[in-house]
């Protein structure tokens, strides 16, 4: 039987992951950090290591015997500043170099579509971000964005320098059972009452439900011509603001009350933010005043034409499912 590492298993997308290879009947073990969150993977079939990414020699060690390494382990948050994101992203990233290598194991990163940095996600022409683009700059206190590029290219470095067979996968914002992040400040958001949407809601969100990552995941760990290659899974299905929303409140159970904002408006009262924001301190809430807003009133900016051509990527999880699952889990889990 086939054995795969998968790193960072007691979150969203790691649990994802765990369940999909065990389906497609691999042994799967996963290194984890907080066993209480680990139980019912055990009980699911996963060999469950304690251990750390950031342990090079204990990583290798839990890894010995594995083809596979999916290293979904990341912060998206960190309370130290870039030093934060440094070493948990960049260095636990070059330990699954390591760990992979050692076993001589294929390697599947998850990396991020903040590896195209704020400014680099929306074509000139209208078209959307592919895998071609020509990365640009990114600002240096796009923090979470600077360790994802970093690590991603970490990952495809080692590939060319043939260290370790290697791939990646570029999410957008992932949601579903289990996520303790974006589903749980949304279900807050509807439990206020009242949700205000840009223009009616009538722009697609740049979400993708987990379960159809693991399925590219899994698709990318086995297509040999993956190798080397980059793939954006960051547009599963054309989910409006609106409808999300409503299908949100629907797994709720709560009767959804939205209000109209005009786009002049939000986007006057975002500059407002950033004008006075610096002068009081709050360079954080600029920051996320704007990516907020572009996030709820652009359209998703991705293709994922590549996945779907070279690693026949086909989700199936419906967001008309699959987005009242998850509130639906967050309501009972909270």
């Amino acid at each position: 039987m086939r054995t795969a590492m998968v790193t960072g298993g007691t979150g969203l997308l790691g649990s994802y992951v765990v369940e999909r290879l065990l389906a497609d009947g691999w042994a799967v073990r996963t290194l984890v950090r907080d066993s209480g969150r680990s139980g019912w993977l055990s009980r699911i079939g996963a060999e469950v290591r304690p251990g750390d990414v950031l342990d090079a020699p204990g990583f290798a060690a839990a890894t010995r015997g594995c083809e596979l390494v999916v290293h979904a382990a990341a912060a998206i948050f960190h309370r130290d500043g870039w030093d934060g994101y440094e070493r948990s992203n960049v260095m636990g990233t070059a330990n699954a170099i390591t760990a992979a290598r050692t076993a001589g194991a294929r390697l599947v990163h998850v990396s991020s579509v903040a590896v195209y940095g704020p400014g680099g996600r929306y074509m000139a022409d209208g078209r959307r971000t592919g895998e071609d683009v020509e990365l640009a700059p990114i600002p240096a206190s796009a923090l979470y964005a600077r360790s994802k590029r970093d690590s991603e290219a970490l990952v495809m470095q080692a590939h060319a320098d043939r260290r370790v067979w290697a791939t990646a996968v570029r999410p957008c914002v992932i949601y579903g059972q289990r996520d303790r992040q974006f589903v749980p400040r949304m279900a807050r958001l509807l439990e206020r009452g009242l949700v205000p949407l840009i223009d009616g809601g009538r722009s697609t969100m740049a979400i993708v439900h987990a379960a159809n990552v693991a399925d590219g995941i899994a698709r990318a760990a086995t297509t040999e011509a993956a190798g080397g290659r980059s793939y954006n899974l960051a547009d599963d299905f054309p989910v409006t603001v609106a409808d999300f929303f409503r299908l949100g409140a629907e797994g709720i159970g709560i009767p959804l009350h939205t209000v109209r904002v005009p786009r002049r408006l939000a986007r006057a009262a975002a500059a407002v933010v950033e004008r006075v924001g610096p002068l009081l301190g709050m360079n954080r809430s600029v920051a996320s005043a704007k990516s907020s807003l572009n996030f709820i009133s652009r359209d998703n900016p991705f293709s994922s034409d590549r996945a779907r051509e070279e690693l026949g990527w086909t989700p199936f999880v419906h967001h008309e499912v699959g987005v009242p699952e998850a509130f639906r889990w967050w309501r009972m889990n909270r």
